[in-house]
């Protein structure tokens, strides 16, 4: 499968699941925008890569995020990554938190989407890939807004991928488990300090969510995101795709 000739935008390209997914679509052969807010970082993940090219953005701020499709012209395929993860018994969830969760994990993802769409629409080909996860799936207890937000983007990437279902374009979610990433790093530096387990207790812990145990490598969701971009996957549209070892 190749995707040379095609140009790509992923939104929080500067660690984690964004850089791999960025890497993964670069060693495809596409070109990709790889975003974020901290320029340093997205300068080091395309360092040494010529198809990695970096661009600053908010993805809460609308102006922002067109202002970095203008940078990319009209990518084919949009990944909004973008995301952050607070926890909190829903009685200590306060209002800031509460704003925070939604705005990017949720508004930032529309005005990714949106735009996304708004220049894909007459396109031959296109996809709309969003990252969710398992939690816009199902409960999980202490990340009320988190799952609410993943939830809610669930739902835009249904709704999207129907009003463009006569187009070439795809529309779908990945939803991946409790991830190796930074992300989880930051989770697991949670529990150790609530609970006092250690830091293997702590990832154990989240490990159980999965039937199989354990956590899910990036490169498991890249892999998806590959098949979405390539032959045989134009009925796939609509879904949401969880990636958590059998995790329901």
């Amino acid at each position: 499968m190749t995707l040379a000739g095609r140009s790509a935008i992923v939104t929080g390209g500067g660690s984690g699941l964004g850089a791999d997914l960025a890497r993964g679509l670069a060693e495809a052969g596409a070109t990709v925008w790889i975003a974020g807010r901290r320029m340093e970082a997205l300068e080091r993940v395309a360092d040494g890569h010529h198809a990695l090219r970096p661009v600053h953005c908010d993805v809460t701020d609308p102006a922002s995020v067109a202002a970095m499709f203008e940078a990319a012209g009209t990518p084919e395929i949009v990944i909004a990554n973008a995301g952050a993860a607070d926890s909190a018994p829903l009685h200590r969830t306060d209002d800031a938190l509460w704003d925070r969760m939604l705005a990017v994990n949720l508004t930032g993802t529309f005005y990714t989407l949106r735009e996304g769409w708004t220049r894909l629409r007459k396109a031959e080909w296109g996809r709309l890939i969003a990252v969710a996860s398992t939690s816009g799936l199902k409960g999980y207890p202490y990340v009320t807004a988190y799952t609410a937000a993943k939830h809610g983007v669930v739902g835009l990437v249904r709704a999207t991928a129907l009003e463009a279902a006569r187009s070439g374009v795809t529309v779908n979610a990945l939803c991946p488990g409790f991830l190796e990433t930074e992300m989880t790093d930051r989770s697991v530096a949670n529990i150790v300090d609530k609970t006092g387990m250690s830091d293997v207790e702590a990832r154990a812990e989240l490990a159980k969510n999965s039937p199989q145990k354990r956590l899910i490598r990036t490169g498991e969701v890249t892999a998806a995101a590959l098949w979405l971009c390539g032959p045989g996957s134009e009925g796939v549209t609509g879904q949401a795709i969880s990636i958590s070892g059998g995790e329901t």
